[in-house]
Protein backbone atom coordinates (compact mmCIF):
# COMPACT_ATOMS: atom_id res chain seq x y z
CA UNK A 1 0.00 0.00 0.00
CA UNK A 2 2.95 2.35 0.43
CA UNK A 3 3.97 1.98 -2.79
CA UNK A 4 1.18 3.17 -4.94
CA UNK A 5 1.39 6.77 -2.91
CA UNK A 6 5.17 6.67 -3.74
CA UNK A 7 4.07 6.43 -7.45
CA UNK A 8 1.99 8.95 -7.08
CA UNK A 9 4.32 11.64 -5.99
CA UNK A 10 6.55 10.44 -8.51
CA UNK A 11 4.06 11.90 -11.01
CA UNK A 12 3.73 15.35 -12.43
CA UNK A 13 1.62 17.48 -10.45
CA UNK A 14 -1.12 17.81 -13.81
CA UNK A 15 -1.02 13.96 -14.06
CA UNK A 16 -1.74 13.86 -10.62
CA UNK A 17 -4.74 16.08 -10.78
CA UNK A 18 -6.19 14.42 -14.04
CA UNK A 19 -5.63 11.06 -12.09
CA UNK A 20 -7.81 12.16 -9.49
CA UNK A 21 -10.30 13.93 -11.50
CA UNK A 22 -11.12 10.86 -13.39
CA UNK A 23 -11.00 8.76 -10.02
CA UNK A 24 -13.60 10.67 -8.71
CA UNK A 25 -15.76 11.12 -11.85
CA UNK A 26 -15.16 7.14 -12.02
CA UNK A 27 -16.47 6.67 -8.02
CA UNK A 28 -19.13 9.36 -9.04
CA UNK A 29 -20.74 7.55 -12.05
CA UNK A 30 -20.04 4.21 -10.59
CA UNK A 31 -22.05 4.96 -7.60
CA UNK A 32 -24.95 6.63 -10.01
CA UNK A 33 -25.01 3.44 -12.30
CA UNK A 34 -25.33 1.20 -9.77
CA UNK A 35 -28.36 3.39 -7.68
CA UNK A 36 -29.88 3.36 -11.37
CA UNK A 37 -29.50 -0.50 -12.02
CA UNK A 38 -30.92 -1.49 -8.55
CA UNK A 39 -33.47 1.38 -8.69
CA UNK A 40 -33.97 -0.22 -12.14
CA UNK A 41 -34.05 -4.05 -10.96
CA UNK A 42 -37.01 -2.61 -8.41
CA UNK A 43 -39.13 -1.54 -10.65
CA UNK A 44 -38.90 -4.20 -13.23
CA UNK A 45 -39.52 -7.01 -10.67
CA UNK A 46 -42.47 -4.67 -8.83
CA UNK A 47 -43.96 -4.51 -12.74
CA UNK A 48 -43.76 -8.65 -13.11
CA UNK A 49 -44.92 -9.20 -9.77
CA UNK A 50 -47.77 -6.71 -10.39
CA UNK A 51 -48.31 -8.43 -14.16
CA UNK A 52 -48.50 -11.89 -12.25
CA UNK A 53 -51.22 -10.80 -10.07
CA UNK A 54 -53.28 -9.23 -12.80
CA UNK A 55 -52.96 -12.59 -15.21
CA UNK A 56 -56.47 -14.00 -15.50
CA UNK A 57 -56.61 -17.49 -16.62
CA UNK A 58 -60.19 -18.72 -17.79
CA UNK A 59 -62.56 -21.03 -15.85
CA UNK A 60 -62.52 -23.26 -19.17
CA UNK A 61 -59.49 -23.58 -19.82
CA UNK A 62 -58.88 -24.62 -15.62
CA UNK A 63 -61.54 -26.95 -15.73
CA UNK A 64 -60.09 -28.57 -18.92
CA UNK A 65 -56.74 -28.94 -17.65
CA UNK A 66 -58.00 -30.30 -14.59
CA UNK A 67 -60.26 -32.88 -16.69
CA UNK A 68 -57.07 -33.15 -18.89
CA UNK A 69 -54.90 -34.03 -15.86
CA UNK A 70 -57.61 -36.09 -14.29
CA UNK A 71 -57.97 -38.45 -17.43
CA UNK A 72 -61.64 -37.05 -17.80
CA UNK A 73 -60.75 -35.73 -21.59
CA UNK A 74 -58.89 -36.78 -23.85
CA UNK A 75 -58.57 -33.33 -25.38
CA UNK A 76 -55.30 -31.69 -24.20
CA UNK A 77 -55.53 -27.74 -23.53
CA UNK A 78 -52.77 -25.73 -25.31
CA UNK A 79 -50.69 -23.60 -22.94
CA UNK A 80 -50.64 -20.02 -22.45
CA UNK A 81 -47.80 -17.79 -24.72
CA UNK A 82 -45.43 -16.79 -22.07
CA UNK A 83 -46.91 -17.85 -19.03
CA UNK A 84 -46.55 -20.85 -17.25
CA UNK A 85 -49.86 -22.36 -15.59
CA UNK A 86 -49.93 -25.00 -13.46
CA UNK A 87 -52.38 -26.61 -10.91
CA UNK A 88 -51.03 -28.13 -7.32
CA UNK A 89 -53.80 -29.75 -4.93
CA UNK A 90 -53.29 -30.05 -1.56
CA UNK A 91 -50.83 -33.46 -1.79
CA UNK A 92 -48.56 -31.62 -3.97
CA UNK A 93 -49.25 -33.18 -7.18
CA UNK A 94 -48.81 -31.24 -10.29
CA UNK A 95 -51.46 -30.85 -13.15
CA UNK A 96 -49.81 -28.86 -16.51
CA UNK A 97 -50.14 -29.46 -20.03
CA UNK A 98 -47.98 -32.07 -21.78
CA UNK A 99 -46.59 -29.40 -24.14
CA UNK A 100 -45.65 -27.13 -21.06
CA UNK A 101 -44.21 -30.16 -19.19
CA UNK A 102 -40.59 -28.56 -19.60
CA UNK A 103 -41.45 -25.78 -17.63
CA UNK A 104 -42.49 -27.16 -15.20
CA UNK A 105 -42.12 -25.91 -11.44
CA UNK A 106 -41.67 -27.41 -8.13
CA UNK A 107 -43.44 -27.25 -5.73
CA UNK A 108 -42.64 -25.20 -2.62
CA UNK A 109 -43.74 -25.39 1.02
CA UNK A 110 -45.54 -21.92 0.82
CA UNK A 111 -47.26 -23.38 -2.13
CA UNK A 112 -48.58 -25.97 -0.27
CA UNK A 113 -50.25 -23.86 2.42
CA UNK A 114 -51.73 -22.19 -0.46
CA UNK A 115 -53.55 -25.01 -1.79
CA UNK A 116 -54.34 -26.15 1.77
CA UNK A 117 -55.91 -22.60 2.41
CA UNK A 118 -53.49 -21.71 4.91
CA UNK A 119 -52.11 -18.57 3.28
CA UNK A 120 -53.82 -16.20 1.03
CA UNK A 121 -51.12 -16.13 -1.56
CA UNK A 122 -47.40 -17.14 -2.15
CA UNK A 123 -44.38 -15.16 -4.62
CA UNK A 124 -41.33 -16.77 -5.00
CA UNK A 125 -38.74 -17.39 -7.86
CA UNK A 126 -37.77 -20.57 -9.26
CA UNK A 127 -35.90 -22.77 -11.32
CA UNK A 128 -37.76 -24.65 -13.72
CA UNK A 129 -37.03 -28.26 -15.20
CA UNK A 130 -35.76 -26.71 -18.48
CA UNK A 131 -33.41 -24.42 -16.09
CA UNK A 132 -35.25 -20.99 -16.46
CA UNK A 133 -35.76 -18.83 -13.80
CA UNK A 134 -39.22 -18.31 -13.08
CA UNK A 135 -41.12 -15.81 -11.13
CA UNK A 136 -44.28 -17.87 -9.42
CA UNK A 137 -47.32 -16.55 -8.49
CA UNK A 138 -50.22 -19.01 -6.07
CA UNK A 139 -52.98 -18.46 -4.91
CA UNK A 140 -55.60 -20.80 -4.00
CA UNK A 141 -58.53 -21.97 -6.76
CA UNK A 142 -61.95 -23.62 -7.24
CA UNK A 143 -62.50 -25.76 -10.25
CA UNK A 144 -65.90 -24.99 -12.01
CA UNK A 145 -66.94 -26.89 -15.13
CA UNK A 146 -67.61 -30.15 -16.95
CA UNK A 147 -65.71 -33.45 -15.39
CA UNK A 148 -64.34 -30.88 -12.12
CA UNK A 149 -64.53 -32.11 -8.90
CA UNK A 150 -64.41 -30.16 -5.54
CA UNK A 151 -61.66 -29.89 -3.63
CA UNK A 152 -58.73 -27.96 -2.33
CA UNK A 153 -56.34 -26.13 -5.38
CA UNK A 154 -53.83 -23.91 -6.09
CA UNK A 155 -53.18 -21.84 -9.24
CA UNK A 156 -49.64 -21.22 -9.75
CA UNK A 157 -48.89 -18.90 -12.69
CA UNK A 158 -45.27 -18.17 -13.45
CA UNK A 159 -43.47 -16.00 -15.95
CA UNK A 160 -39.43 -16.01 -16.90
CA UNK A 161 -37.23 -13.37 -15.11
CA UNK A 162 -35.43 -13.17 -18.36
CA UNK A 163 -38.46 -10.14 -18.82
CA UNK A 164 -36.33 -8.54 -15.83
CA UNK A 165 -32.77 -9.97 -16.26
CA UNK A 166 -32.74 -8.85 -19.84
CA UNK A 167 -33.54 -5.47 -19.76
CA UNK A 168 -30.94 -5.39 -16.58
CA UNK A 169 -28.05 -6.78 -18.96
CA UNK A 170 -29.01 -4.08 -21.80
CA UNK A 171 -29.19 -1.61 -18.61
CA UNK A 172 -26.01 -2.42 -17.15
CA UNK A 173 -24.08 -2.79 -20.77
CA UNK A 174 -25.35 0.79 -21.62
CA UNK A 175 -24.45 2.39 -18.08
CA UNK A 176 -20.74 0.59 -18.45
CA UNK A 177 -20.30 2.39 -22.07
CA UNK A 178 -21.57 5.59 -20.85
CA UNK A 179 -19.39 5.39 -17.78
CA UNK A 180 -16.23 4.22 -19.46
CA UNK A 181 -16.61 7.67 -21.87
CA UNK A 182 -17.30 9.58 -19.06
CA UNK A 183 -14.30 8.57 -17.13
CA UNK A 184 -12.14 8.88 -20.42
CA UNK A 185 -13.81 12.02 -21.15
CA UNK A 186 -13.32 13.14 -17.13
CA UNK A 187 -9.61 12.50 -17.61
CA UNK A 188 -9.41 13.97 -20.51
CA UNK A 189 -10.93 17.31 -19.27
CA UNK A 190 -8.99 16.90 -15.95
CA UNK A 191 -5.23 17.25 -17.79
CA UNK A 192 -6.28 20.30 -20.11
CA UNK A 193 -7.59 21.56 -17.38
CA UNK A 194 -4.60 20.97 -15.09
CA UNK A 195 -2.64 21.64 -17.37
CA UNK A 196 -4.40 25.80 -18.19
CA UNK A 197 -5.03 25.77 -14.53
CA UNK A 198 -0.86 24.87 -13.58
CA UNK A 199 0.10 26.99 -16.50
CA UNK A 200 1.42 30.37 -14.31
CA UNK A 201 2.61 27.64 -11.74
CA UNK A 202 4.89 26.84 -14.64
CA UNK A 203 5.81 30.03 -15.77
CA UNK A 204 7.06 30.47 -11.86
CA UNK A 205 9.37 27.49 -12.42
CA UNK A 206 11.02 28.72 -15.72
CA UNK A 207 11.14 31.69 -14.01
CA UNK A 208 12.70 30.01 -10.65
CA UNK A 209 14.98 27.85 -12.90
CA UNK A 210 16.02 30.99 -14.85
CA UNK A 211 17.14 32.66 -11.98
CA UNK A 212 18.86 29.79 -10.49
CA UNK A 213 20.92 29.99 -13.67
CA UNK A 214 20.93 33.24 -14.79
CA UNK A 215 20.82 35.11 -11.21
CA UNK A 216 18.74 37.62 -12.79
CA UNK A 217 16.72 39.09 -10.41
CA UNK A 218 14.82 41.19 -12.70
CA UNK A 219 12.40 39.14 -14.24
CA UNK A 220 8.65 38.94 -13.47
CA UNK A 221 5.90 36.78 -13.85
CA UNK A 222 2.46 38.60 -14.62
CA UNK A 223 -0.70 38.20 -11.59
CA UNK A 224 -4.10 38.40 -12.41
CA UNK A 225 -6.64 37.79 -10.52
CA UNK A 226 -7.21 36.98 -6.86
CA UNK A 227 -6.65 33.09 -6.25
CA UNK A 228 -3.77 31.30 -4.94
CA UNK A 229 -1.37 31.38 -8.12
CA UNK A 230 -1.74 35.21 -8.34
CA UNK A 231 -0.99 35.19 -4.96
CA UNK A 232 1.97 32.98 -5.35
CA UNK A 233 2.72 34.78 -8.75
CA UNK A 234 3.03 38.23 -6.35
CA UNK A 235 5.11 36.41 -3.46
CA UNK A 236 7.72 35.79 -6.06
CA UNK A 237 7.90 38.99 -7.54
CA UNK A 238 8.09 40.71 -3.96
CA UNK A 239 10.71 37.89 -3.00
CA UNK A 240 12.50 38.69 -6.35
CA UNK A 241 12.25 42.54 -6.10
CA UNK A 242 13.52 42.10 -2.15
CA UNK A 243 16.81 40.05 -3.38
CA UNK A 244 17.40 42.33 -5.77
CA UNK A 245 17.22 45.25 -3.96
CA UNK A 246 19.20 43.55 -0.90
CA UNK A 247 21.72 42.79 -4.00
CA UNK A 248 22.18 46.16 -4.98
CA UNK A 249 22.51 47.85 -1.40
CA UNK A 250 24.96 44.79 -1.05
CA UNK A 251 26.98 45.85 -4.16
CA UNK A 252 26.57 49.75 -2.78
CA UNK A 253 27.60 49.15 0.39
CA UNK A 254 30.83 47.58 -0.95
CA UNK A 255 31.13 50.05 -3.26
CA UNK A 256 30.62 53.03 -0.71
CA UNK A 257 32.74 51.09 1.33
CA UNK A 258 35.45 51.06 -0.90
CA UNK A 259 34.97 54.62 -1.43
CA UNK A 260 35.00 55.17 2.40
CA UNK A 261 38.19 53.22 3.27
CA UNK A 262 40.08 54.77 -0.06
CA UNK A 263 40.26 58.22 1.23
CA UNK A 264 42.03 57.42 4.98
CA UNK A 265 44.07 54.52 3.47
CA UNK A 266 45.52 56.82 0.65
CA UNK A 267 46.37 59.85 2.91
CA UNK A 268 48.04 57.52 5.62
CA UNK A 269 49.89 55.94 2.61
CA UNK A 270 51.20 59.03 1.69
CA UNK A 271 52.39 60.03 5.14
CA UNK A 272 53.61 56.75 5.65
CA UNK A 273 55.70 57.08 2.17
CA UNK A 274 57.01 60.64 3.61
CA UNK A 275 58.57 59.17 6.59
CA UNK A 276 59.67 56.26 4.79
CA UNK A 277 61.34 58.59 2.07
CA UNK A 278 62.95 60.65 4.99
CA UNK A 279 64.29 58.08 6.34
CA UNK A 280 65.89 56.58 3.49
CA UNK A 281 67.43 59.73 1.87
CA UNK A 282 68.49 60.87 5.24
CA UNK A 283 66.75 64.12 5.21
CA UNK A 284 65.11 64.55 8.17
CA UNK A 285 62.00 66.18 8.14
CA UNK A 286 61.33 69.19 10.27
CA UNK A 287 60.36 68.84 13.76
CA UNK A 288 56.76 70.26 13.26
CA UNK A 289 56.29 68.90 10.27
CA UNK A 290 57.29 65.19 11.45
CA UNK A 291 54.86 65.84 14.66
CA UNK A 292 51.84 66.97 11.84
CA UNK A 293 52.75 63.86 9.60
CA UNK A 294 52.11 61.53 12.92
CA UNK A 295 49.21 63.53 13.70
CA UNK A 296 47.91 62.89 10.86
CA UNK A 297 48.69 59.52 10.55
CA UNK A 298 46.82 58.75 14.29
CA UNK A 299 43.79 60.72 12.99
CA UNK A 300 44.04 58.73 9.87
CA UNK A 301 43.96 55.23 11.97
CA UNK A 302 41.42 56.23 14.06
CA UNK A 303 39.02 57.26 11.75
CA UNK A 304 39.92 53.67 10.09
CA UNK A 305 39.45 51.94 12.80
CA UNK A 306 35.93 53.93 13.62
CA UNK A 307 34.64 53.02 9.60
CA UNK A 308 35.12 48.66 10.68
CA UNK A 309 33.76 49.46 13.65
CA UNK A 310 30.56 50.58 12.08
CA UNK A 311 30.69 48.43 9.20
CA UNK A 312 31.31 45.77 11.30
CA UNK A 313 27.91 46.84 13.38
CA UNK A 314 25.97 47.08 10.25
CA UNK A 315 27.27 44.21 8.79
CA UNK A 316 25.27 42.61 11.84
CA UNK A 317 22.10 40.61 10.89
CA UNK A 318 19.01 42.22 12.64
CA UNK A 319 18.54 39.49 15.86
CA UNK A 320 21.83 38.67 16.09
CA UNK A 321 22.18 42.25 18.63
CA UNK A 322 25.67 42.47 20.78
CA UNK A 323 23.41 41.52 23.39
CA UNK A 324 20.46 40.56 25.23
CA UNK A 325 18.46 43.40 25.92
CA UNK A 326 18.14 45.18 29.51
CA UNK A 327 16.29 47.39 31.49
CA UNK A 328 18.68 50.77 31.32
CA UNK A 329 17.99 53.98 32.59
CA UNK A 330 18.27 56.43 29.34
CA UNK A 331 19.02 59.03 31.53
CA UNK A 332 22.02 57.98 32.88
CA UNK A 333 23.47 56.58 29.40
CA UNK A 334 22.55 60.37 27.62
CA UNK A 335 23.95 61.66 30.91
CA UNK A 336 27.49 59.42 30.22
CA UNK A 337 27.22 60.58 26.59
CA UNK A 338 27.38 64.35 26.88
CA UNK A 339 30.50 63.75 28.58
CA UNK A 340 32.33 62.50 25.42
CA UNK A 341 30.13 64.93 23.81
CA UNK A 342 31.69 68.27 26.10
CA UNK A 343 35.13 66.82 25.24
CA UNK A 344 34.71 66.61 21.53
CA UNK A 345 33.36 70.32 21.75
CA UNK A 346 34.54 72.20 24.35
CA UNK A 347 34.07 75.61 23.16
CA UNK A 348 30.12 74.78 22.98
CA UNK A 349 26.89 75.18 25.33
CA UNK A 350 25.34 71.85 26.12
CA UNK A 351 22.25 72.18 27.70
CA UNK A 352 20.62 69.26 29.20
CA UNK A 353 17.05 68.25 31.05
CA UNK A 354 16.92 64.75 31.50
CA UNK A 355 14.07 63.11 33.27
CA UNK A 356 13.98 59.68 34.83
CA UNK A 357 13.16 57.22 32.08
CA UNK A 358 13.88 53.58 31.70
CA UNK A 359 14.14 51.40 28.59
CA UNK A 360 14.63 47.86 27.33
CA UNK A 361 17.76 47.63 25.58
CA UNK A 362 20.97 46.98 24.90
CA UNK A 363 23.23 48.89 26.93
CA UNK A 364 26.55 49.48 25.00
CA UNK A 365 24.40 49.96 21.78
CA UNK A 366 21.97 52.12 22.91
CA UNK A 367 24.88 54.24 24.43
CA UNK A 368 26.41 54.35 20.98
CA UNK A 369 23.67 55.38 19.10
CA UNK A 370 23.05 58.23 21.96
CA UNK A 371 27.08 59.33 21.37
CA UNK A 372 26.56 59.22 17.45
CA UNK A 373 23.30 61.80 17.64
CA UNK A 374 25.40 64.04 19.85
CA UNK A 375 28.49 64.07 18.18
CA UNK A 376 26.31 64.60 14.91
CA UNK A 377 24.77 67.61 16.70
CA UNK A 378 28.37 68.91 18.43
CA UNK A 379 29.95 68.36 14.57
CA UNK A 380 27.24 70.70 12.80
CA UNK A 381 27.09 72.91 15.21
CA UNK A 382 29.11 76.74 14.47
CA UNK A 383 31.47 77.97 17.22
CA UNK A 384 30.58 78.72 20.55
CA UNK A 385 26.95 77.47 19.44
CA UNK A 386 24.45 75.83 21.73
CA UNK A 387 23.41 72.39 21.78
CA UNK A 388 19.98 71.68 23.63
CA UNK A 389 19.18 67.95 25.40
CA UNK A 390 15.85 67.20 26.36
CA UNK A 391 14.82 63.55 27.80
CA UNK A 392 11.34 64.19 28.57
CA UNK A 393 8.60 61.30 29.21
CA UNK A 394 10.30 58.91 26.78
CA UNK A 395 11.60 61.26 23.97
CA UNK A 396 15.08 62.57 24.00
CA UNK A 397 15.19 65.46 21.81
CA UNK A 398 18.79 67.00 20.15
CA UNK A 399 18.64 70.56 18.74
CA UNK A 400 21.52 72.44 17.47
CA UNK A 401 21.60 75.32 15.67
CA UNK A 402 23.95 74.95 12.72
CA UNK A 403 23.01 75.06 9.17
CA UNK A 404 20.22 72.46 9.33
CA UNK A 405 19.49 69.40 6.76
CA UNK A 406 17.67 70.40 3.48
CA UNK A 407 14.22 68.76 3.20
CA UNK A 408 15.36 67.15 -0.05
CA UNK A 409 18.38 65.46 2.06
CA UNK A 410 15.92 64.34 4.96
CA UNK A 411 14.46 61.18 3.40
CA UNK A 412 18.11 59.98 2.56
CA UNK A 413 19.86 60.72 5.97
CA UNK A 414 19.65 56.98 7.85
CA UNK A 415 21.24 55.85 4.18
CA UNK A 416 24.25 53.76 5.19
CA UNK A 417 27.23 55.88 3.86
CA UNK A 418 24.93 58.62 2.78
CA UNK A 419 26.42 62.18 3.74
CA UNK A 420 25.04 65.21 2.84
CA UNK A 421 27.08 67.84 0.49
CA UNK A 422 27.83 69.97 3.29
CA UNK A 423 29.60 67.31 5.41
CA UNK A 424 31.71 65.51 2.55
CA UNK A 425 34.44 67.54 4.35
CA UNK A 426 34.24 66.61 7.87
CA UNK A 427 35.01 63.48 9.46
CA UNK A 428 32.86 60.87 9.85
CA UNK A 429 31.76 57.83 7.53
CA UNK A 430 28.19 58.24 6.95
CA UNK A 431 26.99 54.89 8.81
CA UNK A 432 26.45 56.70 12.38
CA UNK A 433 22.38 57.48 11.50
CA UNK A 434 21.81 54.08 10.43
CA UNK A 435 23.52 52.61 13.15
CA UNK A 436 21.25 55.07 15.57
CA UNK A 437 17.80 53.95 13.42
CA UNK A 438 19.22 49.81 13.90
CA UNK A 439 19.72 50.26 17.53
CA UNK A 440 16.21 52.51 17.99
CA UNK A 441 13.91 49.98 16.29
CA UNK A 442 15.49 47.13 17.76
CA UNK A 443 14.88 48.27 21.00
CA UNK A 444 11.01 49.44 20.03
CA UNK A 445 11.10 52.77 19.45
CA UNK A 446 11.40 55.69 16.61
CA UNK A 447 14.11 58.10 15.87
CA UNK A 448 13.50 61.23 13.41
CA UNK A 449 15.40 64.29 12.31
CA UNK A 450 13.41 68.05 11.04
CA UNK A 451 14.48 71.17 10.66
CA UNK A 452 14.13 73.44 13.69
CA UNK A 453 12.38 76.74 14.16
CA UNK A 454 15.07 79.12 13.58
CA UNK A 455 17.67 77.11 12.15
CA UNK A 456 19.61 73.86 12.90
CA UNK A 457 17.98 70.01 12.95
CA UNK A 458 16.15 68.78 15.87
CA UNK A 459 16.93 65.22 16.15
CA UNK A 460 14.14 62.93 18.09
CA UNK A 461 14.24 59.18 19.76
CA UNK A 462 11.39 58.02 21.12
CA UNK A 463 11.48 54.93 23.18
CA UNK A 464 8.86 53.21 24.91
CA UNK A 465 8.99 52.36 28.79
CA UNK A 466 8.80 53.78 32.13
CA UNK A 467 9.61 56.59 34.19
CA UNK A 468 10.39 54.27 37.29
CA UNK A 469 12.00 50.76 36.42
CA UNK A 470 10.36 48.06 37.25
CA UNK A 471 10.28 45.14 40.20
CA UNK A 472 13.02 42.91 40.03
CA UNK A 473 15.23 45.19 37.67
Amino acid sequence: MTGLPRRLRALPLRSRLALLVATAVAVAVAAVAAACWFVTQQQLEQQLDKTLRGSKVDQIYLSQLYAYCQGGSSQEPRPFTGVTVQLIDSQGTVCIASEAATSKLPVTPEDLEVAKRERSYALHTETAENGTDMRVYTTPLEVRGPGAQAGSLALSTARPMSEVTAPLSTLAWVLFLVAGIGVVGAGAAGLWIARTGLRPVDDLAHAVEHVAETEDLTIRIPAEGEDEIARLSRSFNAMASSLATSRDRQAQLIADAGHELRTPLTSLRTNIELLARSDETGRAIPPDDRKALMTSVKAQMTELAALIGDLQELSRPDAAQPGPLQVVALHEITRNALQRARLRGPELTINAELAPWYVRAEPAALERAVVNVLDNAVKFSPARGTVDVVLHRGELTVRDHGPGIPAEDLPHVFDRFWRSPSARQLPGSGLGLSIVARTVQHAGGQVTLSPAEGGGTVASIRLPGAPQPPPGA
